[in-house]
């Protein structure tokens, strides 16, 4: 009879067998095709570990067809380093460039901890014993708390709160979504080829795989598009208040936060007739509108005009209504804002001169403004 064999490491083999084949000659003929070795292979039926060597394929209820998971059952070493579950984005499948693929005996982020866990008795560690010892790694090696912090920022931020209990149970549940993702690949395997929801798993795996493909690509010939871009940002003043501005020309207008507004002093100056709400990925109330006001930027003045957001991380944002009016231009090769009208630049600001609120902030928060002004205020003086 035809057997499928199976890792985590996503191989899988064919064999031809005997269907009263022992199962100790069993594991040797897999130990010639995966690289395990016999003595720490556990081999799983449909969830089930099989245990007794002297016992026939035939008498585990194994049949022509079926798919046999094989695992590597790591032994206990005394004062062995703990190793680091594979957790949050799975990186197995993708190989970085000039690096030979993971060789089968060694399965990628293979906890020992889920080995022993399918083998049964072969181990006492429990949840917990794994959740300690992971902390503990991450507090010996802190290059690895950096590489946590990229891959599996959930984890990474439960250890770093302190709390042991919720670091384990961020860790229990991330283990047991991993071993319920293996579960379903296997039970895919040994589904109908017909069944619709079967053709559903094949698709995703399919789509997983392109998407593996597509990153790998990435990460040897655009490797500078999984680093941080540093939005623009330029130093002003305004009412004699010193601000730091973001360039944004996909604003229609020109937006400063309520905190920013009375730092400077206009508040006093708000028209609440423009009163209203930005809608866009996220809603805040505008509190009203400074019809005119002085921005300098170094020693050039441009009046400008501010609609005033309530909730609002950033201190201004100069908007496309700002940058028309002065003819501004993006000069991204010299790192400037060249202003047409006064013919000056400014220089952005490099990431180390931002604050650590501004930069973290991967991109401000998009709004739909078209909709606020004479023709999208119920209460502006022109409809009344």
């Amino acid at each position: 009879m035809k057997l499928t064999v199976t890792t985590l490491t996503d191989l899988i083999v064919t064999l031809d067998v005997s269907p009263d084949m022992e199962l100790e000659n069993f594991k040797a003929l897999c130990e010639c095709e995966v690289g395990f070795p016999s003595q720490q292979m556990v081999i799983t039926h449909e969830g089930r570990p099989l245990m007794d060597n002297t016992k026939d394929l035939s008498s585990f209820g194994i049949k022509e067809g079926d798919v046999l998971l094989i695992q590597q059952a790591f032994p206990n070493v005394p004062n062995a380093q703990p190793q680091l579950p594979d957790l949050g984005i799975d990186f197995s499948a993708i190989r970085l460039p000039n690096t030979p693929a993971p060789s089968p005996a060694t399965p990628p982020g293979a906890p020992a901890s889920f080995a022993g866990a399918n083998a049964g008795s072969s181990t006492s560690t429990t949840h917990a014993d794994t959740a300690e010892r992971l902390r503990q790694e991450l507090l010996n090696y802190p290059d690895r708390l950096a590489l946590l912090k990229q891959n599996n920022p959930s984890l990474a931020e439960a250890f770093l709160s302190g709390n042991k209990e919720l670091f384990a149970q961020v860790l229990n549940r991330q283990l047991a979504e991993k071993s319920e993702r293996e579960r379903k690949r296997i039970q895919m395997l040994n589904a109908d080829p017909f069944d619709p929801e079967y053709q559903k798993l094949i698709a995703e795996e399919i789509r997983q795989d392109n998407v593996d493909s597509n990153m790998e690509a990435a990460i040897e010939y655009h490797p500078e598009s999984f680093g941080q871009v540093t939005m623009l940002y330029i130093d002003c003043r305004v009412n004699g208040h010193p601000v730091r501005a973001f360039i944004d020309s996909g604003a229609q207008t020109t937006i400063m936060s309520q905190a920013c507004a009375e730092r400077c002093g206009i508040m006093r100056l708000v028209d609440k007739r423009w009163s209203g709400y930005a809608k866009g990925v996220g809603v805040q109330k505008i509190l009203g509108r400074v019809h005119l006001g002085h921005i300098q930027i170094n020693d050039v003045f441009l009046q400008s005009s501010f609609s005033i957001l309530e909730d609002q991380i950033m201190d201004m944002l100069l908007g496309l209504d700002m940058l028309k009016r002065h003819q501004c231009c993006i000069d991204l090769k010299r790192n400037v804002l060249v202003i047409g009208t006064t013919g000056t630049e400014t220089p952005f600001l490099s990431e180390s001169d931002l604050p650590r609120n501004i930069a973290t902030l991967s991109e401000p928060t998009e709004m739909d403004m078209s909709r606020f002004g004479p023709g999208g205020n119920p209460d502006h003086p022109s409809k009344k």
